[in-house]
């Protein structure tokens, strides 16, 4: 067989070779440092066979893709372990019944199903036996078995294993792979790649923590134990990693929304349903009121719908169709005879088409920009439920314009200037655009070819004249049209998509919309759904740990809280808070008989931006002794400078303070 290296330069090599052989090939050398390869632009490992004709790279030490492989062997390397823990608790290796063991994002979990629960408190013993195998060095090898003894192999004794080799379909290659020799190494099914040997992987690895998974993600299947790992090249960057999980938790959203009694949800009201505490609902509706008076300054016009909708709705716009199984049961019932049936609204889209076709319209009219708050609502499965970032009813800033085919761009243009008008409000810098196309090939699409073709370039024409820097990612694309998605990192330096943009030739199709144009005939109008915020208890999650709770302060809860040295000052203390809500600002005194630095602290905790101590002094002299947030002791300062730079603070929208 034959396979061309980088240089383009031809390699003769017997049939069935590997990397190792091609890296023996070049160099004793090459072949000490080799730990894969790259295949026609796929990683591969030192042991699988390479197919005839491919470009090969050999990859060592020094190479990103070498992190992808000693993770995936991690992953070996803790199935192993797992098994040695519960040997030496006296009970047989084969008892330790395995799922799937992957690389992810920055590690490795693997499903276990165990002979009794794994804690995070045994994680350290089963760590310490990982380091154990890894300074083994523990040779790894590959071999394929038929569909007969890979089943031999398993059945009666791991059903997980079993059911995923049933599943490989026929003439298929089934491969494992064993590190150390047979009687005490392990082996696992697998397709690779790995590292050549245990020793090859770095040390800087740490088991973070257990979780609940059902089989197959399947909650009527068994639940397993999810096992979790980071691992990276570097200690550094493992100190790094673990640093930023660290505040991470400080930050996680569920934890801050209950320190700062901002939302909680009930079990008895029902899962994945937020319940907006008093605090938490100033937060909610300054965001509101933001968008609203945005959209109004761009020409938006404002409208209502309900919370449920007709079936026959969403079957033409196609939604119930498509999303039927994130949806809840249609709602049905007789009356007079007549059988109704009704959704639980899971999309605004189709009740706006209704709003502009309930009469006849004209090019003079278009763009028409329709906004709404409205709350959906989505089947989400319990074990995917996360506080406010994975909900079952939310509230989405949606708004729907409708155009003439010349009109796309320059809306599509206002749109994204609108998004990029929040993150810069919002101090969100650091992002990056996603361009979402069809997936050749697909079925899932609807439409015409020639209008999805236009809408995918109009975007990336848009994209293009806004400077945007993005990426195109097929098979991202709605099932009616095209999208563009922002990609935002937070402080912490993590993803999350925020704001959609989406031009749709297909609905407007399918509900038979048209306007009266300029040579009096009827024409079909061009949809753009836009959401900046996307999901309003979403994007408040993501807030809440980007700002860690700190927030600015006109988003603030409670934007300032007076402390009285002592009660001498009671009286002026709630004559300063009468004044700071009679000009608008949220504000509290406390007039509780604790120390003045206990009460200092509380209102630190519960992050308010401003302090304001009054003494006998600041009594004298109507003022106030400002503390801000972060910024430590600002000085005394009459009470109505205070006022006038906190108001212009809330009114510019500012992330700092005006003072000092």
């Amino acid at each position: 067989m034959t396979v061309y290296l980088p240089d383009g330069k031809a390699l003769d090599l017997p049939e069935g070779a590997t990397a190792w052989n091609v890296a023996k090939a070049v160099g004793p050398g090459l072949a000490r440092a080799a730990v894969g390869a790259l295949v026609d632009g796929e990683v591969y490992d030192l042991f699988q066979p390479l197919p005839e004709g491919a470009q090969v790279r050999i990859l060592t030490e020094k190479d990103p893709e070498y992190q992808r492989l000693f993770r995936h062997t991690l992953a070996h390397v803790l199935a192993q372990a797992v098994k040695e823990y519960f040997r030496e608790k006296g009970y047989d290796p084969e008892s330790v019944k395995l799922g799937i063991g992957p690389v992810i994002e920055h590690g490795f979990y693997y499903d276990i199903d165990a002979p009794e629960p794994i804690s995070d408190e045994d994680l350290p013993a089963i760590e310490a036996r990982m380091r154990e195998i890894l300074k083994r060095d523990l040779p790894l090898r590959r071999f394929v078995l038929s569909r007969e003894e890979a089943l031999a192999r398993y059945q009666g004794k791991d059903p997980y294993k079993t059911e995923l080799i049933q599943e490989i379909p026929e003439g298929e290659e089934i491969s494992f792979y064993q590190q150390g020799d047979e009687a005490y190494g392990f082996t696992d099914l697998c397709r690779g790649p790995h590292v050549p040997s245990t020793g090859r992987i770095p040390p800087h690895f740490k088991l973070t923590h257990v979780a609940g998974a059902y089989w197959r993600g399947d909650e009527n299947r068994p639940m397993l134990q999810r096992v979790y790992g980071v691992a990276f090249r570097t200690e550094e960057e493992l100190k790094e990693h673990l640093w930023r999980l660290e505040e991470a938790k400080k930050r996680d959203h569920r934890r801050l929304g209950k320190e700062l009694e901002l939302f909680l949800i009930d079990p008895m009201v029902g899962k994945g349903l937020v319940l907006w505490l008093p605090k938490g609902n100033i937060l909610r509706e300054e965001l509101i009121q933001f968008m609203r008076q945005e959209q109004i300054r761009r020409g938006y016009q404002l409208v209502t719908t309900p919370h449920i909708g007709s079936l026959e709705l969403y079957k033409t716009s196609g939604h119930y169709p498509y999303y039927a199984e994130s949806q809840f049961p249609p709602i049905r019932f007789q009356e007079r005879g007549e059988e109704e049936e009704y959704l639980l609204k899971p999309m605004n889209c189709p009740h706006h088409i209704r709003i502009y076709a309930h009469r006849k319209r004209s090019y003079r009219e278009l763009p028409l920009r329709l906004a709404e708050f409205g709350t959906v609502y989505r089947y989400e499965k319990a074990g995917e439920l996360l506080g406010l970032t994975r909900v079952r009813g939310f509230t989405q800033d949606d708004a729907h314009i409708f155009c003439t085919p010349e009109e796309v761009k320059g809306e599509f243009l206002g749109v994204l200037d609108l998004v990029l008008h929040v993150f810069h409000t919002l101090g969100l810098k650091d992002y990056r655009a996603r361009i979402g196309v069809r997936e050749p090939g697909s079925s899932k699409y609807v439409g015409d070819e020639a209008k999805w073709a236009l809408a995918e370039r109009q975007i990336e024409e848009a994209a293009k004249e806004a400077g945007l820097s993005y990426t195109v990612e097929p098979g991202d694309a709605a099932f009616y049209g095209p999208k563009l998605d922002f990609v935002v990192k937070d402080a912490l330096g993590r993803e999350w998509q925020l704001g959609t943009i989406q031009v749709d030739y297909n609905l407007p199709e399918r509900f038979g919309l048209t306007y009266v144009g300029k040579d009096g005939g009827e024409h079909r109008p061009v949809m753009i759904h836009r959401a900046p915020f996307g999901s309003l208890e979403r994007f408040i999650g993501i807030l809440l740990e980007h700002f860690a709770g700190d927030f600015p302060l006109w988003l603030s809860p409670v934007q300032a809280v007076v402390v009285p040295v002592s009660e001498k000052q009671g009286d002026y203390a709630r004559e300063v808070l009468s004044r700071l809500k009679e000009a608008g600002l949220r504000a509290e005194a406390d007039l509780r008989p604790e120390r003045m630095q206990a009460r200092i602290r509380d209102a630190e905790l519960q992050k308010i931006p401003y302090i304001l101590v009054v003494g006998d002094e600041e009594q004298k002299t109507q003022a106030v002794s400002v503390r801000r947030r972060h910024k430590g002791n600002l000085g005394s300062m009459p009470l109505a400078a205070f006022l006038e730079g906190a108001l212009r603070e809330v009114r510019e929208k500012r992330l700092d303070t005006v003072f000092g």
